[in-house]
């Protein structure tokens, strides 16, 4: 196994100073954004697309510094109902897949969408709860009409790629527990696995060690360390469905995505690495900075430190 930063949290920085930075403090690997939700601040992915020496360039320089690349990340919406901006998480999905079989990685890190309404509406609808038979009828019908077609669509045409697609459970999207992750990969096929992020499994009240093992050895794909606390009086007060913002609201809400070790010691990391090797996973623990509390630097630094006497880096 090898420590890993998604180069968005030094968004900052330019490319080669990202790259440098996590020389400076042992990351040994990188997962570029490409697209989607990603600002993009360290790829032009037309250029990879493009042009040869931009992808020689691009490689040169992870390469040269003793890097590795493990994975293109195009976080976004590509089941959106509002025309354009599915058009461009689209364009940003299929792109990043032609751009990795262009430069030889064989993995794209994704989300698998929110549709909306059967109606026409433009308004992504995550249908939570069977009460009314209408949520119910919606959720058959995006995935029916919206979220098959694309997804198998989408299955062949990484597998055509020589690319495996690695689904972030996300909640907001149709793929966010273990149920609808293995729903889609009936769907789309062997070539669509997961990007395993326990940090939003937690809060959903779910067992991330039991979801590897439910999953199976050699579904997860890529691995975001990323940790969450849980405020359990503000749990047991409020729930796990806390719509207030991110943003600006440290220790208000009932969970918060928090630096590795803030949210679960030691002892359960050691756990998670050593379940991930006994499901045929070695690779990446790509570091993803989102806590509100301390500096994207400060918390990185934190992580890569945190996780350095856990990772495996041996077999018996």
């Amino acid at each position: 196994m090898k420590i890993g930063l998604y180069t968005d949290s030094l968004h900052d920085l330019s490319f080669t100073a990202a790259l440098d930075w996590c020389v400076e403090n042992s990351v040994e690997t990188v997962e570029i954004g490409t697209g989607g939700f990603s600002p993009k601040p360290h790829c032009d992915l037309q250029m990879l697309l493009d042009s040869e020496n931009a992808r020689a360039e691009f490689m040169g320089a992870i390469e040269s510094r003793g890097l590795t690349l493990s994975a293109l990340n195009c976080n976004g919406n590509q089941l959106d109902p509002e025309p354009s901006r599915r058009k461009q998480h689209e364009e940003d999905f299929f792109k990043t897949i032609e751009a990795a079989n262009k430069i030889g990685i064989d993995v794209v890190v994704a989300m698998s969408g929110c549709p909306g309404d059967r109606d026409g509406g433009t308004t992504p609808n995550w249908v939570t709860h069977p009460h009314q038979e209408e949520f119910a009828e919606l959720l058959e019908w995006q995935w029916d009409e919206v979220v098959t077609p694309f997804w198998e669509s989408a299955g062949r045409f990484a597998s055509d790629h020589g690319v495996k697609v690695a689904i972030e459970m996300h909640p907001g999207c149709v793929v966010y527990n273990t149920r609808t992750m293995l729903r889609l990969r009936d769907v789309a096929g062997e070539n669509v696995g997961a990007n395993f992020d326990p940090s939003h499994l937690f809060y959903q009240g779910m067992d991330p060690l039991v979801v590897i093992g439910a999953l199976g050895e050699n579904f997860v794909f890529h691995v975001h360390a990323k940790d969450t606390r849980l405020d359990h009086r503000e749990m047991e007060f409020t729930g796990g469905i806390d719509t207030r913002p991110f943003v600006g609201n440290p220790g208000v809400r009932a969970w918060e995505y928090r630096t590795l070790g803030y949210g679960h010691g030691a002892p359960w990391w050691c756990d998670f690495v050593s379940i991930l090797r006994l499901n045929g996973y070695d690779g990446s623990l790509s570091i993803e900075h989102e806590d509100e509390v301390m500096g994207a630097r400060e918390g990185i630094i934190k992580s890569i430190e945190f996780l350095q006497p856990i990772i495996l880096r041996t077999t018996a």
